[in-house]
């Protein structure tokens, strides 16, 4: 995966791989008390690649929460080592936010 791609945009991904494996599980649960071979095989593939997608969904997930956690300390870590460049990037985000707010 791209190390572009934004942290929305990861939790949209794991949001979507959970809905399909969901899926995934209720047809594996569906097509249990049918016969043939080829059920049967598409039984087993489907069981092999949901196993994989939910160890990849995992895998992701957790780099999604390791990223949002050093963010989180790269935050703190600014402010306090500087804690009134921090006061002024808080001021002036909320004062263009008044702004923009204001003219509606």
């Amino acid at each position: 995966m791209s190390e572009q791609m934004t942290a929305a945009n990861k939790e949209k991904l794991v949001s979507d791989l959970k809905v399909v494996i969901a899926d995934t599980e209720e047809l594996l649960r569906a097509t249990t008390g049918m016969a043939g071979e080829k059920v049967g095989e598409l039984r087993e593939r489907l069981g092999v690649r949901l196993r994989d997608a939910k160890d990849r969904m995992l895998d992701l997930e957790q780099a999604l929460v390791d990223k949002t956690k050093a963010a989180a300390r790269a935050t703190d870590d600014f402010v306090h080592d500087q804690p009134w460049k921090a006061v002024g990037v808080a001021a002036a985000l909320g004062l263009a936010l008044g702004v923009l707010i204001g003219r509606r």
